[in-house]
């Protein structure tokens, strides 16, 4: 047994070696079919004694179940945001400051980074293994994407060089380079799948994947930048800092340097501005740091951003084109936006053939027409924005355009409040919002019906099974196991979820409607007041509803425009028919929670955070994200973070799970 403990460790060292030597050094020295014999050693080794398999073993970083639902992790330090220098004066004035507060004359050290456009995340090592990963999220709490990122070849499971600290908080971005992105694109195009819009996105639709055997298949990427908490060893500078972990085996961006001073950020600032198309990863600007630690210690922070730190944003890249069309799009929510279809033009080395028109009133401001010639750039360097229309090469025959009164595609008389400006389609079983509107109607805090994700919704939609909400309801066993990913076990696990959900809420009901306006905590107010009827919420009149506290003529306006439309009646009956059943509520006398504010920290036991959200306010209590100095609990589980040194601070009564359910009763 012990030749075979040495032969395993063996073959992950090897293979470990040759991640660092492509992904960190760039400089592999064995072939993909070489790499390749070796990993399948390894891996049929490990499937004959899987009592010898490592958390960090290469094999490790994909097999995992497909999650429900991400966790959360709470950041010790808070990832804060950067303030932002739109130019080179901007950055002087940053440089000036820094030397007024901390009362010097001499240049100040700067590290100097590129600002990728990624996605933040934190990394957390434990003795030198890799044992969580999360989001930036909140900047205090961010989403556990551990399976995720463990998929990235050049993220490291055991750090290398034997000098780890016992806990080491990395702050990194992951992205996906330039060619990988045309690649992927090209690879969806071929599939019929819809692209991605930028590499950004495709990078953070990547990370929150609940199934990491789709993360694994995309081209990731990361470079490490920040820290977090740092227990075993002490580094006096951030220079330091990045070159000890390019030493334990983490990738670090090689256009990182120390500059010297206001002279040296604008020539840096110039020098990435001048090279950026020619990088293989987007950026949109530069980073500039204190380096020395002290000096930052000093500095602090303000509650959003650190003082000792700014991001130098580049100008926005621009050219111009013409307008061949303007179509108008139904997005999921039955919002009608105009899109400019445009001759293809190059910006910042990405092909721009579409821009949103955003509405009629910033068409009429602009005074946008179809032929009109204009000045187009990518605003934050990804979206394509109009600046602005060249009059002099506008066509003698132009004329102003305007948005169709009617839905492009089920032709239904669309509806624009008086104080919004975007128009809306409010037939829920219009086709162009049906996909969108399924997703909404299953999700956890609605329908709450496992099993029926984006890929299986999509399926049943183009083979015409769904076609509307309430066909959910008349879906069956056989036609659900032919699907692409659904057996036949699959298939009666989702018919018993569908079931399920039938024994519903009112709130939850409506919720899932999607009504304009109408969110999670309007629905519940809602459920209050008619006390869980819906034939009495269906005939409601604008009076009546403006009457209810927290609802405004706003949401009054967007209830009654809901049920005027026949269509939205008729699903709701069909679900009514199809045994969707609406338990009345039953009102607590005494609502033990009355006024009382709750924040959760930690890992819970007993309850999804859903699911605890729910117990409070329906005993008449509130949640929040934070504390202060409104909160009268915070309730403490496994892993409690930064929130629990904050209630005490404030003196905030802190209580266990155990103690809540004692309560809450």
């Amino acid at each position: 047994m012990k030749a075979i403990e040495n032969r395993l460790k063996k073959l992950r060292d090897i293979i470990e070696q040759h991640n660092y030597n492509y992904y960190i050094l760039d400089a592999p020295t064995i072939s993909d079919g070489e790499y390749d014999a070796i990993f399948r050693d390894l891996y049929a080794l490990e499937t004959k004694h899987p009592e010898l398999i490592i958390p960090t073993s290469p094999t490790q970083r994909v097999g995992a179940e497909p999650l429900i639902e991400f966790g959360t992790i709470e950041h010790r330090v808070p990832m804060l945001s950067l303030s932002n220098a739109m130019d080179t004066e901007e950055l002087i004035i940053f440089d000036e400051r820094m030397k007024k507060e901390l009362c010097i004359k001499e240049n100040i050290l700067y590290i100097a980074e590129p600002k990728l456009d990624g996605l933040g995340i934190e990394l957390i090592y434990e003795q030198g293994i890799f044992i969580k990963g999360s989001t930036r999220g909140n900047g205090f709490t961010g989403e556990d994407i551990t399976q995720n990122l463990k998929t990235i070849r050049s993220l490291p499971l055991k750090l290398i060089g034997g000098n780890a600290p016992t806990l080491l908080e990395v702050r990194a971005e992951v992205f996906i380079k330039k060619h990988d992105f045309f690649k992927l694109n090209k690879s969806r195009e071929s599939e019929k799948i819809p692209v991605f819009a930028n590499p950004r996105n495709a990078a953070a639709g990547s990370m929150r994947q609940l199934d990491n055997r789709i993360t694994i298949k995309r081209p990731l990427s990361f470079f490490c930048y920040g820290a977090g908490k740092i227990e075993g060893i002490n580094f006096e500078t951030h220079h330091e800092y990045l070159l000890a972990l390019k030493r334990m085996g983490l990738p670090v961006n090689p256009l990182i340097k120390t500059v010297n001073g206001a002279k040296g950020i604008k020539a840096y600032y110039h020098e990435l501005e001048k090279i950026r198309n020619e990088l293989p990863y987007e950026i949109d600007g530069t980073v500039f740091k204190v380096n020395d630690y002290q000096l930052q210690n000093k500095l602090g922070a303000r509650s959003r951003s650190p003082r000792w730190a700014i991001a130098g944003k580049f100008k926005p890249q621009q050219a111009t084109t013409i307008i061949h069309d303007i179509v108008v799009q139904v997005g999921r929510t039955g919002a009608l936006t105009p899109v400019a279809r445009l001759a293809p033009v190059n910006v910042a080395g990405v092909t721009i053939t579409n821009a949103t028109l955003h509405n009629q009133d910033e068409i009429d401001r602009k005074d946008i027409r179809i032929g009109d010639t204009i000045l187009i750039e990518r605003a934050g360097d990804v979206i394509p924005r109009i600046v602005q229309v060249i009059l002099e090469k506008r066509p003698k025959e132009s004329t102003p355009y305007r948005i169709n009164t009617h839905c492009p595609i089920c032709n239904q008389k669309s509806f624009k409040p008086n104080d919004e400006v975007v128009a809306r389609c409010l037939n829920i079983s219009c086709p162009a919002q049906v996909k969108g509107r399924i997703q909404h109607f299953v999700s956890k805090p609605a329908m709450n019906i496992d099993g029926l994700g984006e890929r299986i919704i999509d399926q049943l939609v183009e083979t015409g099974l769904l076609k509307t909400v309430d066909d959910i309801f008349t879906l069956e066993q056989q036609a659900l196991s032919e699907l692409d990913g659904l057996g036949k076990k699959s298939a009666e696990k989702l018919i018993q979820s569908i079931n399920k959900s039938k024994r519903t809420v009112f709130s939850r009901f409506v919720y899932a409607l999607g009504i304009r306006n109408v969110g999670e905590h309007i629905a519940q107010v809602l459920e209050k007041h008619y006390n869980g009827r819906l034939k009495e919420f269906k005939n409601a009149k604008p009076e009546e509803l403006k009457n209810i506290d927290e609802i405004g003529p706003i949401v009054a306006q967007s209830v009654v425009q809901f049920w005027q439309n026949n269509n939205n009646r008729k699903i709701v009956n069909n679900c009514i028919e199809r045994g969707v059943f609406l338990k009345e509520m039953t009102k607590h006398i005494n609502q033990p929670f009355s006024g009382q504010i709750f924040v959760f920290t930690g890992s819970l036991k007993n309850f999804t955070r859903q699911e605890i959200k729910e117990r409070v306010e329906h005993l008449g209590g509130k949640t929040a994200v934070s504390v202060s100095k409104k909160t009268s609990y915070l309730v403490v589980g496994p892993g409690a973070g930064s929130k629990l040194k904050k209630a005490e601070d404030l003196a905030v009564s802190i209580i266990s799970e155990d103690e809540f359910l004692d309560i809450a009763h």
